[in-house]
């Protein structure tokens, strides 16, 4: 028998109520509300793009208008090429005409390559040679002031501290009265007398900036016999020091290990030791009677620490816990042991009486890295096509979004590395162009994710302006945690790595945040405004999103399978086959009401058969 349906006269239906199918139903009223929300959304985040990438480039413009910078980044040492400078060290003073140890060789080491980086000198690369020698390589050619200061012997002073402040200048409308300014009323008794302090050497101690690295100029003009202004970056603090009371080369031995009592008990911390030698230890002693004195008189005064320097940079200041007359002192605090171990270093080598002789220079010539960078465009412009031509195969003309994504990344990404180049002196070396090859796999990865995400809404039978609404809310969260990892990586390798692998880290990680304000501020909203087209809202043939499209069994289903079946189950989805099997079972019309009287769970029609409920 044939079975038909009729609408009732109490229930005109869909469309004739004015409303929309779908999931939840409701009123249109809400609904428009949240599409217009959403249109303003999508607006707002592609107008912040549009500003944010023209600051940047505005910025660039300006740079390179006026000469500050190119228009692009600068190169590394392996891409530029630059000179190279071989320096022979040789010992002074006492220890004249004896041979270099290697602990000396490589404590000099780390002195020049911190005196070049506090330069402003990027990728520079700086290695012994044969146990004797010192390599100095870096970009470009060196100026006179840094050649002089790679040359230049180690200088560490011991010096009294006078008063503190934070590392930041001192606001305007924050600083001393001029009425209240310390003067001097007398001539200075010792290095801690605080006569020492002029009205101008305080307002210099007020407006000094210690939250970047002070200039290899601002360090070498301390005189050992004026009191300074000396920052001491691990603690972001600035100092006001009297003059130089004992130099580096007082300075017998230095180790570290763990503190001890009175009685020789074990504190559980790491401390660092030192051993003065004759003639210092004299002067440390009647240094640490003074500054004991102050400390016990005025708990807390400053002026009881002492401040250690190396080439004008303050790298501790201990305060003065007792009176030390045998020169062995001990330094302690909050010290790791691989802090501990770096702090007795720097006070046993820091005042190396060693100067550098640069037996040869040399220019090196970039030809082996230019040929390398060409062959890395090459490799990363072939992965750009095929990650093109994937997306227009799989996607359609969604594809042109990706492609239109990876543009403005590539833009951004850009940007950023030159800007860097000028503000930060960051060069750009093949390891990092590796990075920014690998990222483009990355970075598309994100819009896959995202549009998937979209499909799978779309097969579950939503219409495809909710499809990319409800798929940005699950395929974020999935971005996020992908670009959490990534950065991650990034800097545990930047941090652990040495040498140019630490530019492919930069990188990674620079373009994972780039790919992150792509998404958020490019790829969805330009999906929430085609989603709102006639043709892409449509599902049009060939948009990407059309149900009819992704109802077909796709050509490459994963784990190696094919259109072509392999199983029972005709190489269908487990989705797939439910759905199928949804619509091909028989459905029973709903059981006419039971009689009156009859029992519960009762029918009071007859048994059908099978010809009836077909």
């Amino acid at each position: 028998m044939a079975l038909t349906t009729r609408k009732t006269s109490g229930d005109p239906g869909p469309a004739a109520r004015g409303g929309t199918s779908g999931r939840g139903g409701g009123s249109t009223a809400p609904a428009r509300s949240g599409v217009r929300a959403a249109l303003s959304t999508a607006r707002r985040s592609l107008i912040g793009l549009v500003l944010l990438l023209a600051l940047l480039g505005g910025l660039l413009t300006w740079g390179a208008g006026t000469d500050r910078t190119g228009w692009g980044p600068k190169l590394a040492l392996d891409l530029e090429g630059g000179t190279q400078m071989i320096l022979s060290p040789t010992l002074q003073g006492e220890d004249a005409g004896q041979e270099v140890t290697p602990e000396q060789l490589d404590q000099a080491v780390e002195i020049i390559r911190q005196r070049v980086d506090g330069s402003g000198v990027a990728e520079a690369e700086i290695a012994t040679q044969s146990g004797n020698n010192i390599v100095v390589s870096m970009p470009g050619v060196p100026t006179a002031q840094t050649r002089e200061l790679i040359q230049t012997s180690a200088q560490m002073n011991f010096r009294p501290v006078l008063t503190t402040a934070a590392a930041a200048p001192i606001p305007e409308d924050q600083r001393v009265a001029d009425d209240a300014v310390p003067e001097p009323t007398a001539e200075p008794t010792d290095a801690s007398d605080p006569n020492w302090i002029t009205p101008e050497l305080f307002r210099e101690f007020e407006a000094t900036d210690c939250t970047t690295p002070q200039s290899p100029e601002e360090r070498e003009a301390q005189a050992a016999d004026e009191p300074t202004v000396a920052c001491e970056p691990e603690t972001g603090t600035k100092y006001l020091l009297g003059p130089v009371e004992i130099q580096g080369t007082g300075i017998e031995d230095a180790s570290y290990g763990t503190a001890q009592n009175a009685q020789g008990v074990s504190l559980n911390q790491f401390a660092v030791n030192l051993q003065f030698g004759p003639d210092a230890t004299d002067t440390f002693r009647q240094l640490s009677e003074r500054l004991y004195g102050i400390g016990t008189a005025t708990e807390g005064d400053p002026r009881s620490q002492f401040a250690i320097l190396l080439d004008g940079q303050v790298v501790s200041a201990p305060s003065m816990n007792a009176v030390i007359s045998d020169g062995q002192a001990q330094i302690t605090g909050n010290f790791t042991e691989e802090q501990a171990r770096f702090l007795a270093e720097q006070l046993k080598y820091g005042a190396l009486p060693m100067s550098f002789e640069i037996q040869s220079e040399q220019q090196i010539s970039a030809t082996l890295g230019a040929d390398q960078l060409r062959m890395g465009i090459v490799a990363g412009i072939i992965g750009l096509v095929l990650v093109c031509v994937y997306s227009l195969f799989q996607y359609r003309l969604l594809g042109l979004v990706t492609i239109s994504s990876l543009v403005v990344a590539g833009v951004l990404t850009w940007l950023a590395i030159t800007l860097l180049g000028w503000s930060a002196n960051y060069r750009l070396s093949l390891a990092g162009v590796a990075g920014l090859i690998v990222a483009i796999g990355q970075t598309a990865d994100s819009f896959i994710v995202y549009f998937e995400r979209i499909r799978d809404e779309i097969r579950s039978g939503r219409s495809i302006p909710a499809a990319v609404d409800h798929g940005w809310q699950r395929a974020r969260q999935t971005v996020l945690a992908s670009k959490a990892v990534n950065l991650l990586a990034a800097l545990v390798l930047y941090f652990v790595a040495v040498g140019n692998v630490r530019g492919f880290a930069f990188t990674l990680g620079l373009t994972a945040i780039a790919d992150l304000l792509v998404v958020f501020l490019f790829t969805h909203p330009v999906m929430v405004l085609l989603a709102r087209t006639r043709y892409f809202g449509g599902g049009g043939k060939h948009s990407g999103l059309s149900p009819e499209a992704l109802d077909a069994v796709p050509l490459y289903r994963g784990a190696g399978q094919l259109r072509e079946p392999r199983s029972e189950h005709d190489g269908l989805t487990i989705a797939e086959r439910r759905r199928r099997a949804g619509a091909t079972a028989p459905q029973d019309p709903p059981s006419p009401p039971a009689p009156e009287g009859a029992p519960v769970g009762a029918s009071s029609s007859p048994a059908r058969t099978p010809e009836e409920n077909a």
